[in-house]
């Protein structure tokens, strides 16, 4: 028997499909069922909890099995009678209208600045993107140096007295400052890389056919970066609904820094206890944040197809 032929021979017969040896079956058994096990035990058990606990009246004390059931009681008391609920679901927006409107177009504008490899474009990009590992925690710490009544920069240049983080006026659009500060070298990062990944013959072919700068990207670039641009908004959108670290840090959310994630752990973690309040406004916002995430899923999975 020729050497082909005995290779042939030890082969698999054709349409037999190849069986795994005991050890490889233990370890796809695990690669896919310790990464499934950890999702369902952290992300689904806690939401699929949570959605329940909005339906029963529990202290978070006494046995569970012992809490009324409330029905949606306190999903019409969240929309009609809780005085925090609309200024939070209102300042929610405005916090997704400044990231849109202001953070995004920045970080995208910023990207476009150094794809086009402008003297020390390492140091602009570091130093854009250096916020973005910073905690919310550590970046509202951060700006208190600039927002301070007493020792801030503002006030200390321009003379005036104006408590940024503690006037009702002010505090919200100083949160919002600092949260683009951080946001837009995010949105940098994302778009650069968006940037990088265009097929440089169509900027060629554009400026062929006389395009200028603002028309190759506006017409060109930006259209081909559709992918990124759907992340882009997504992200923005999960961002503005789970902002919590930064409110928290400057006065936990009260006098004019309402938002729906404070809410959430001022009635589940405070003194009150309403474990059953909090859990139907924490299910309210998962709600709406699915509604973008299902719409981000799809695109996806077409884009795929």
């Amino acid at each position: 028997m020729t050497t082909s032929a005995a290779a042939t021979s030890q082969a698999p017969a054709k349409g037999r499909k190849a069986r795994l040896s005991g050890p490889d079956r233990l370890t796809v058994a695990l690669m896919v069922g310790v990464p499934t096990l950890v999702v369902l035990l952290l992300v689904w058990g806690p939401a699929i909890a949570t959605v329940l606990f909005s339906f029963f009246d529990w202290d978070g004390y006494s046995p569970f099995s012992e809490s009324p059931f409330v029905g949606g009681k306190f999903y019409t008391e969240a929309v009609t009678i809780y005085p925090a609920f609309w200024p939070a679901i209102q300042h929610n927006l405005i916090w997704l209208a400044v990231l849109f409107l202001v953070a995004t177009p920045l970080g995208m504008l910023t990207a476009v600045l150094i794809d086009h490899e402008a003297k020390f474009t390492k140091f602009y990009q570091t130093s854009f993107y250096l916020p973005v590992v910073l905690s919310m925690a550590l970046v509202g710490f951060i700006w208190q140096l600039m927002f301070s009544r007493d020792q801030g920069f503002i006030n200390g240049i321009t003379g005036w007295s104006i408590d940024w983080y503690g006037d009702s006026r002010y505090n919200l659009w100083a949160a919002l400052i600092a949260t683009t500060w951080r946001h837009m070298g995010y949105i940098m990062l994302l778009y650069l890389a968006g940037l990088k990944g265009v097929d440089q013959s169509l900027r060629e072919a554009a400026k062929v056919d006389g395009a200028g700068e603002r028309q190759t990207f506006f017409k060109v670039v930006f259209p081909v970066m559709a992918p990124i641009n759907i992340i882009v908004l997504v992200v923005t959108v999960i961002e503005s609904l789970r902002a919590f670290d930064l409110v928290w840090v400057i006065n936990k959310g009260r006098n004019g820094l309402e938002l729906i994630s404070t809410e959430v752990t001022r009635n589940i973690v405070g003194e009150a206890q309403r474990i059953g309040f909090g859990s139907a406004l924490a299910t309210i916002m998962l709600l709406i944040s699915s509604v973008f995430i299902v719409i981000y899923l799809r695109i996806v999975m077409r884009e795929d197809s």
